[in-house]
């Protein structure tokens, strides 16, 4: 059996575990010996190790295969964690195959343009230049050790548990149609289902769109969540009242627009997705909801989100 090793194990890593179980040893890498025993709890082997102190992982295990969901550091420009790793793996002996989530922000601003895996990166804002950095990393590592590395640019990422609900029930705004930009969506299993498939069947040095087939412009995103859940519309504004009454990190996200093409991911990774749209989730559970929360009780705060995924956002 297949030694595979999960560097970052966060909600997207424990869905993969619970779904594969049985078809391959999991190593994962924590931080903390804390969470050590919520590790084997899912059958998977603890490994201790600090990307940030290249020292700990000296005894890395020789594996077959790494998922890479770790997210570079806060600041800077450049990503010494993936430096790290890639240096432990080659010193502990190659592995066969590495995926790597990266974000899709790596695009910068498209003007709402579709967007292929082969465009130029333009990176606006200081993560996504980290992220490119790991991206240049890993693929030169791949090349020069003849490792197959599978890079998979993943949008904001959502599930059950990973829905905007408490951002609707503030009455936060959302932009008017002509304002607004278009963002993508990937549910969190078919993420994970995504990383393993690219483990396995991805080509040397490939990226690819870790997305479903259907961009929406936020604001109609937030709408059908809140359609979904019998809550009010957010109320819309215009960019200029935006820039207003925002936060800063919110309007980053506004600033860029793009819709990101799946065609090389379906062709080639051969996956049929769970959820081939946002809108299927919440059908899924939205009656669910309205059933068991009748007009006149009492309505329940945002449910605690999964662990954030490295470097992504959860549709805020």
């Amino acid at each position: 059996m297949k030694k595979i090793l999960i560097v970052g194990f966060g909600d997207v890593a424990r869905r993969l575990v619970t779904r594969y179980a049985g078809q391959a040893d999991f190593i994962g890498m924590i931080r903390r010996p804390g969470r050590a025993a919520e590790l084997r709890a899912l059958g998977v082997t603890p490994c201790i190790g600090d990307l940030d102190a290249l020292i700990t992982l000296k005894r890395l295990p020789r594996v077959d295969g790494v998922l890479h969901f770790a997210p570079p550091p806060n600041t800077g420009r450049t990503d010494p964690r993936t430096a790290h790793l890639l240096h432990a793996l080659a010193r502990r002996g190659k592995p066969g195959a590495l995926v790597y989530v990266s974000t899709s922000g790596v695009y910068g601003d498209c003007g709402g343009n579709w967007v292929s895996e082969t465009r130029t990166v333009a990176p606006v804002n200081a993560r996504a230049v980290r992220r490119v950095d790991a991206e240049r990393q890993l693929r030169a590592w791949g090349e020069a050790l003849r490792v197959q590395v599978s890079i998979l640019r993943a949008p904001g990422i959502y599930a059950a548990d990973r829905l905007p609900l408490e951002r609707i029930r503030r009455g936060t705004p959302a932009l008017i149609a002509k304002d607004d930009s278009y963002t993508n969506h990937i549910h969190a299993d078919d993420l994970a289902r995504l990383a393993w498939a690219a483990l396995f069947r991805g080509r040397a040095q490939r990226i690819y769109h870790a997305v479903d087939a259907h961009p929406l412009k936020m604001g109609d995103w937030f709408d059908s969540c809140a359609d979904a859940f019998d809550l009010p519309r957010p109320p819309r504004v215009d960019r200029a009242e935006a820039e207003k009454v925002l936060s800063e990190a919110l309007l980053s996200f506004l600033r860029e627009s793009r819709q990101l093409s799946n065609t090389r991911t379906t062709h080639e990774l051969r996956l049929k997705y769970r959820y081939p749209t946002s809108h299927d989730l919440l059908r899924e559970i939205g009656p669910a909801y309205r059933d068991e929360h009748q007009p006149g009780e009492h309505q329940p705060g945002e449910p605690e989100p999964g662990e954030p995924e490295p470097g992504q956002i959860s549709l805020f």
